[in-house]
């Protein structure tokens, strides 16, 4: 006795359209661009004088190959950027929004009281 074999499907019914052909709305491409550019405004200006800069332009001006630590520290940022951003995208799906905005609150508070305790023993 022999199992039935499964129903063919038809090739056009396991097509898959292009991205580019998904519609989306004026407002959902305007809620992209801001979501980049504040993206990009938030980073560009949180990094700007900290440490990573400061190590860039020290191994840039030791090596004598800027464009070779340009790639390199490009790299890392965006490196750790993907794990930054995957690790909001799984606690995104764990915990409530709530949830986050106190624990991220709770973490910024803990960090600020630990800087004045810092600056305070100076």
């Amino acid at each position: 006795m022999t199992s039935p074999s499964p129903p063919e499907i038809p090739a056009n019914d396991l097509a898959v359209e292009p991205l580019e052909n998904v519609p989306t709305s004026d407002s959902q491409k305007a809620g992209m661009w801001s979501t980049f550019f504040s993206t990009f405004i938030t980073i560009f200006l949180a990094e700007m004088g900290d440490k990573t800069q400061l190590a860039t332009l020290l191994l840039s001006a030791q090596s004598g190959s800027p464009w070779i630590v340009f790639i390199g520290a490009g790299s890392a940022l965006i490196a750790t950027s993907l794990v930054g951003v995957l690790l909001g995208r799984y606690l995104a799906k764990v915990l409530s929004p709530q949830t986050l905005d106190i624990a991220a609150g709770m973490l910024l508070m803990v960090i600020s009281v630990l800087l004045l305790g810092d600056v305070v023993q100076l």
